[in-house]
């Protein structure tokens, strides 16, 4: 049987404890709200103030950034990082090994492909196999203290 609970610790000496999800167990940070029928697989990270929305499925080995949201129904693969207050809207899909920006808007029934990179600020219109809209620089949040961990 696994641990309920994981410490870890970060470049800077702060330990944070996070908690096993129940379904897969991935590693929710405290302050994380993931739902009790979404997905989180081994040794993914969704990080304080994250949001995973029912139904979701999260690959092994990804990572959710602070404040980002993740609508129903979206499948997120492997080794995915999804970026610090970025929107993913309801079944959408995310192939392995993509790369997701800071800020970014992704679309309702979006589908990226596999080792897809969106950049920080853009959004990811719905329609034609997913097309990548102008960056329109979507402000960032800034975050008192520095980066985060």
């Amino acid at each position: 049987m696994t641990a309920k609970f994981v410490s870890v610790e970060d470049d800077a000496g702060k330990v944070t404890r996070y908690a096993r999800h129940d379904n897969g167990g991935g590693l929710i940070a405290p302050g994380a709200s993931v739902a009790d029928s979404a997905r989180i697989g081994p040794m993914t990270y969704v990080e304080h103030g994250a949001q995973v929305g029912s139904g979701c499925r999260i690959g092994h080995g990804s990572w959710i950034d602070r404040g980002a949201t993740i609508g129903d129904r979206t499948v997120i693969g492997d080794g995915v990082r999804i970026g610090r207050g970025t929107v993913i809207g309801n079944r959408v899909h995310i192939g392995s090994h993509s790369r997701i920006g800071s800020s970014v808007l992704i679309e309702h029934g979006v589908h990226l492909d596999s080792d897809s990179t969106v950049p920080d600020g853009s959004e990811v219109l719905a329609g034609a196999h997913s097309r990548l809209a102008p960056a329109r620089h979507r402000t960032h949040r800034k975050v008192k203290g520095g980066l985060a961990a």
